[in-house]
């Protein structure tokens, strides 16, 4: 581990990003994707994913996501913007998600 807190690392990971897309990149590419802090960094996600789940990462793509316009009543509100991650596995290694750990 490079130089970050343990809890700074363990705020970094909000939740894994489950849907079709993300499915499909997984099989595709050896990848997964999660929401990430809007605050965290490439190094932070690979530390934090190398110490959670004790796998070797490869590389980190991290993408902004926009806050979608919604309207209530008569107002008009927007949701907060978020950050993905995908992350790239070393070859052989996976994360389960549905096994429960």
């Amino acid at each position: 581990m490079s130089g970050f807190s343990q809890e700074r690392l363990m705020q970094v990971l909000l939740a894994p990003q489950i849907s079709e897309k993300a499915t499909f990149v997984a099989d595709k590419n050896e990848q997964v994707v999660f929401k990430v802090a809007s605050t965290a960094t490439k190094p932070e996600v690979k530390a934090a994913v190398e110490l959670l789940f004790k796998v070797q990462v490869k590389s980190v793509q991290i993408a902004n996501v926009k806050g979608k316009v919604k309207r209530f009543g008569r107002s008009m509100g927007r949701r907060k913007d978020w950050k993905k991650a995908f992350v790239c596995l070393q070859p052989g290694q996976e994360i389960n998600f549905a096994a429960g750990e």
